[in-house]
């Protein structure tokens, strides 16, 4: 099944709200620099957040029919957001360099050399200083469930490394989908760029 054809329907990690570990970060005030980029934003909820929040944030996705219905959700609710259908591996094609970037569930659906092709394109897109926030599924969450590889601190570690980026923190998360009924094992790494 294709991603466009995942999102005529409601795809187990479109859970209507933004992840509340998002939510979390910016209520903290751990995730507050703006511009925001939202890589893999799927319909949007979690740049709306940040746009409701006062982030000058915009989202980006590969797959067409999630940023119509993120538009469509932008506009009922009078958000200042921007969508894009963009491809995460050519982030420098934005054009554009942010201060804080989330990825709610995007890299752990690359293989190992769109990783590093992802973390180049990575730092291209980010101000120095600018820090990343990404969410996975660990190699904690069960594999009985056909889903996205699941991913360990060493395989984060080696990622995010110098020169280009220095790891700050890997914690133990959950992503909130309509499959769990108390979260997916996750990792929150977060990461800033060098």
């Amino acid at each position: 099944m294709s991603w466009d054809e995942m999102y005529e329907g409601t795809p187990p990690w479109d859970i209507g709200r933004p992840q509340p570990t998002f939510v979390q970060l910016v209520e903290k005030g751990i995730l507050r620099e703006s511009p925001a980029l939202d890589i893999g934003c799927g319909t949007g909820e979690n740049a709306l957040m940040l746009a409701a929040k006062g982030f000058d944030v915009t989202g980006v996705d590969f797959t067409a029919k999630a940023i119509e219905k993120a538009k469509r959700k932008a506009k009922a609710r009078g958000a200042k957001a921007t969508f894009l259908v963009h491809d995460a591996l050519d982030l420098a094609g934005l054009k554009k360099t942010f201060a804080s970037v989330i990825d709610s569930g995007l890299f752990h659906t690359f293989g190992d050399s769109e990783r590093i092709q992802y973390r180049d394109q990575l730092h291209k897109a980010m101000r120095p200083g600018g820090t990343y926030f990404m969410m996975c599924f660990s190699e904690k969450e069960p594999a009985d469930w056909d889903g996205p590889r699941r991913v360990t601190k060493p395989e984060i570690r080696k990622t995010f490394a110098p020169p280009k980026f220095r790891l700050r923190s890997i914690e133990d998360s959950k992503f909130a989908t309509t499959m769990h009924d108390d979260g997916g094992y996750a990792y929150l790494a977060i990461v800033d760029r060098l």
